[in-house]
């Protein structure tokens, strides 16, 4: 079967005016009021209100960049799962039965809470959430800030 690139119009087929009353006024976008959104504080405002309420002003609050900066963190469930893999590549290293990680090292600023910690990890970074912080404690560890 081939694919018809163009639609298949059978409505209006014959007419001379394709309902529009006389062959001129279907010319250029005058019987629609303009092209687009054109006439939306006028003649289309009814449609603006109804339909598209938000177009129109100013919305919210962008904060400067140079105010705003994303923390770059990670979860202890994260660090629990992947401490093998940090011992391998240098990030973290092994002292008896407790893990030692540097969270900078890794480029995270921040622990947060999410996950489960099973081994004792003792981990360093610049900041911890209160739940990192005992989550971290009841597995045998501790937060270091530094």
């Amino acid at each position: 079967m081939v694919v018809r690139r163009r639609r298949k119009s059978r409505k209006r087929r014959g007419s001379r005016t394709m309902g529009r009353g006389c062959a001129k006024r279907g010319r250029g976008a005058g019987e629609r009021g303009g092209r687009g959104l054109s006439g939306g504080h006028k003649q289309k405002w009814p449609y603006i209100l109804k339909y598209m309420p938000n177009h129109f002003g100013k919305h919210g609050f962008v904060r400067p960049s140079e105010v705003s900066r994303v923390v770059s963190a990670i979860n202890v469930g994260d660090l629990d799962e992947h401490l093998d893999e940090f011992v391998q590549g240098g990030a973290a290293r092994r002292e008896g039965d407790r893990f030692v990680v540097d969270a900078t090292k890794l480029g995270f600023e921040k622990v947060l809470g999410g996950g489960h910690v099973t081994r004792p990890i003792e981990v360093t970074a610049k900041q911890f959430s209160e739940q990192a912080k005992r989550k971290l404690e009841e597995a045998g560890g501790r937060a270091v800030v530094g």
